[in-house]
């Protein structure tokens, strides 16, 4: 059985990130379970003008990888704690995403996933892009912390020098693939030899 992952994608700016991400976990044969709450869409739509979610574009054509749910469905089988999968990526989240599930609050799907994600003791990472930070979301990344979660803020590093967005985009999104252990081949390791060089 191939790997399964769940992405979630909300309402704060980095839809770039979340599209690289869909794209290398389908190209590495990973079955993405997708779900974008209302303000998700909204962000693909503002950041990257994608109007309707494309299984095919978001995949770079591997179709058969990617399954799309209903942000509405919270019977969706990604909703239960019976459905096995290798961990859930939300990015980006929001500080109101992030305070929903820190709270275990789950008006829409994707906070319903992420929260029995914990639950089950399943990887659960949170990028999250918002800055800066008021006291209640650091409070808020605290809980999640506690309860098994891990916070990814998306502030890609310079050292490896790179000269296009796509770099930097795909900087965070090698980070994400290795938090749910899924292997690639982005060339983002530190190396001192190459700076030196």
């Amino acid at each position: 059985m191939s790997r399964q992952i769940i992405v979630g994608i909300s309402g704060a700016s980095g839809a770039p990130y979340a599209v690289r991400l869909v794209e290398l976990l389908a190209q590495n044969d990973v079955l993405v379970h997708l779900v974008v709450s209302r303000h998700g869409r909204r962000l693909l739509s503002d950041e990257l003008g994608i109007k309707k979610l494309d299984p095919d574009q978001l995949t770079g054509g591997r179709v058969d990888r990617l399954i799309i749910h209903n942000e509405n469905d919270v019977g969706a089988t990604i909703a239960s704690g019976s459905f096995m999968h290798d961990g859930m990526i939300v990015v980006p989240c929001s500080g109101n995403t992030l305070a929903k599930i820190a709270c275990g609050i789950t008006d829409n799907l994707l906070q319903r996933a992420a929260t029995v994600t914990l639950k089950e003791r399943r990887t659960l990472v949170l990028a999250h892009r918002e800055s800066p930070l008021s006291l209640i979301e650091l409070e808020n990344m605290k809980r999640v912390t506690e309860s098994g979660g891990t916070i990814v803020p998306l502030s890609p590093g310079f050292y490896l020098l790179p000269q296009k967005i796509e770099e930097l985009i795909d900087f965070m999104v090698a980070k994400l693939l290795d938090l749910v252990g899924v292997d690639h081949d982005l060339d983002m390791r530190w190396d001192a030899n190459r700076i030196e060089a």
